[in-house]
């Protein structure tokens, strides 16, 4: 069986088929979804579908969303986690994070978003989901400052010696549709040389389409549609398991184990 450790199934992009993008999954053996919410006015949202769909949701307030949220927020956060903290499908803080890539962001409002959050994860007891993208070392420091039980680092392509820094603060790294790429070759060197347990898969749907599914500028441009399904991870596992030299069911076992493992609530799960 496969987890799908990031999946955005309350997107927009799959308003008219929601249902049939859960019912594929599950059948190309995709057994659990883990839902991210980026904002407070996704909580609910990703609460639901969750319930509906058999899978499991995080509560966070995205980085690329910050500038957009109010102060007021982090105690509605707050607030969710308390009322919720007795749902075994509750099992992050996420999507937190830093992104030191999108040009115009506040950087000083990310670190304060940043911060707040990881507290109010250490206070739950939960592990984070964080968004990585050139600014690792900066949640690193974070990581470091306030002492939180692992998580996941989303979407990792930081450096090697970044990775095992997250690794020995008892976090998995995400690895997805990028990994899938030949000319990728820090991710995929990184995927094949991480320890076993490091890794976890995911799809981070609708987003970052695997090799597959990719359109280029020009056909996007013509009107080609791009949208990944949580129905692609075990094709992404299939990748894995070629760089890792396993075979696939190796690799669905491992990688479960490992997502289990970095959000300890799913395996209570039936």
């Amino acid at each position: 069986m496969w987890i799908d450790s990031h999946c955005h199934l309350d997107a927009a992009e799959f308003a008219a088929d929601r249902d049939d993008v859960a019912r594929r999954a599950r059948a190309a053996g995709v057994v659990r979804l883990v839902l991210p919410a980026v904002a407070v006015s996704s909580f609910d949202a990703v609460r639901a579908l969750a319930q509906a769909h058999d899978g499991a949701y995080a509560l966070g307030i995205h980085p690329l969303c910050v500038d957009r949220a109010a102060d007021s927020d982090l105690k509605l956060l707050q607030q969710a986690l308390r009322t919720h903290r007795d749902d075994p499908r509750l099992v992050a803080v996420g999507e937190i994070g830093l992104d030191h890539f999108v040009p115009g962001l506040d950087r000083q409002r990310q670190q304060r978003f940043y911060v707040a959050q990881l507290k109010l994860a250490r206070d739950a007891g939960l592990p984070v989901i964080v968004h990585v993208r050139r600014s690792a070392d900066a949640l690193l420091h974070g990581l470091r400052r306030i002492e939180v039980a692992g998580g996941i680092a989303h979407a990792f392509n930081g450096s090697a010696v970044q990775a095992a820094q997250f690794v020995e603060r008892g976090f998995r790294l995400g690895f997805g549709g990028a990994m899938t790429f030949e000319r990728a070759l820090q991710i995929r060197g990184l995927a094949t040389t991480l320890p076993a347990t490091a890794l976890v898969l995911e799809t981070d749907a609708p987003d970052i389409p695997p090799q597959w599914l990719y359109r280029t500028a020009a056909q996007r441009a013509a009107g080609a549609v791009v949208r990944n399904e949580p129905a692609e991870l075990p094709r992404i596992g299939a990748v894995l398991a070629v760089l890792r030299g396993w075979t696939v069911d190796q690799t669905a076992a491992q990688t479960t184990a490992n997502t289990l493992a970095a959000l300890p609530r799913l395996a209570g799960l039936a």
